[in-house]
């Protein structure tokens, strides 16, 4: 049974990071995505299997801290973060470009 998309689930999934790591990972079967800052895990994997329609196995996360900033006299601060690695059942695959 196909389940639906909500819109919820965009708002959890922020976008998928396309970088040399994450296109050496997606050979093993993890992508890379921006996450939302109050998502759970098990939030993001019902997403990602609303999203791809596929089976996700694991999901890790990594929270990034914003860095300090200064231009010219006014100090800021890029804004923090919060990705997740999701590993995907073997055979499975996700074609996020």
């Amino acid at each position: 049974m196909k389940e639906e998309i909500l819109a919820r689930d965009f708002e959890i999934i922020k976008k998928p990071i396309i970088t040399e790591k994450s296109t050496r990972l997606s050979k093993d079967g993890k992508y890379i995505f921006e996450v939302s800052k109050k998502a759970t895990k098990t939030e993001i994997k019902r997403a990602i299997e609303r999203i791809y329609q596929v089976k996700v196995e694991k999901v890790n996360i990594l929270k990034r801290p914003g860095k300090k900033r200064i231009l010219r006299r006014k100090e800021g601060k890029t804004p923090d973060t919060k990705r997740a690695i999701v590993t995907l059942a073997p055979g499975q695959k996700i074609e996020v470009i």
